[in-house]
């Protein structure tokens, strides 16, 4: 029992659900926060383009944020967990022994690096669209309800869909509980 709790990084056992259905249930979860997504915004641009009454109006600029978010979920989504880690599996922790790992390492940094821009551009789409919300809507003395609602909409659908983005790239890279991994 004392070498148990010696071995053991948090006093309280600490698992992962290890059932089948986990990943089946974190995509749908991650539709879902996306769909949300889309609907805050879309919400937001059909307020204003029939029931807004105010001068504010959505335009391009409040789209920009949304877009950056869309295509950071493509580029973060189409990324594999094996790519990124191929390097450190080919090479043993950094030492080559052959010409392949090198580009086995060269195709890992190529794929963090791209998995690095895309959370950027989720990022960037985030603290972008509160720039939107702060700057065209609350330093101009817009803050009634409606008015506002625009601008915290199109936070709210960039949040849901950063949160579906992250959701859905750790439901696809889960290991199968019939997966095993060859590191030592």
């Amino acid at each position: 029992m004392e070498t148990d709790q010696r071995t053991r990084l948090f006093r309280l056992p600490f698992k992962f659900p290890n059932f089948a259905g986990l990943r089946k249930i974190s995509v749908y979860l991650s539709g879902v926060f996306y769909a949300l997504g889309f609907w805050f915004f879309l919400d937001a641009v059909i307020y204003s383009k029939h029931a807004n009454a105010s001068d504010v109006h959505v335009t391009f600029i409040d789209w920009i944020p949304f877009l950056c978010s869309i295509f950071g979920t493509l580029i973060v989504n189409s990324i594999e967990k094996n790519t990124l880690l191929q390097g450190a599996l080919s090479n043993g922790g950094g030492m080559s022994s052959f010409a392949g790992s090198d580009l086995d390492s060269a195709m890992a940094w190529q794929a963090r690096a791209v998995l690095f821009f895309g959370f950027a551009l989720l990022a960037g789409g985030l603290s972008g669209s509160i720039v939107v919300l702060i700057i065209k809507f609350l330093a101009k003395d817009y803050n009634t309800y409606p008015t506002v609602g625009m601008g915290v909409n199109n936070v709210l659908g960039n949040f849901f869909i950063l949160l579906s983005c992250v959701v859905l790239w750790i439901a696809q890279n889960m290991e199968d509980e019939y997966s095993y991994s060859l590191t030592l």
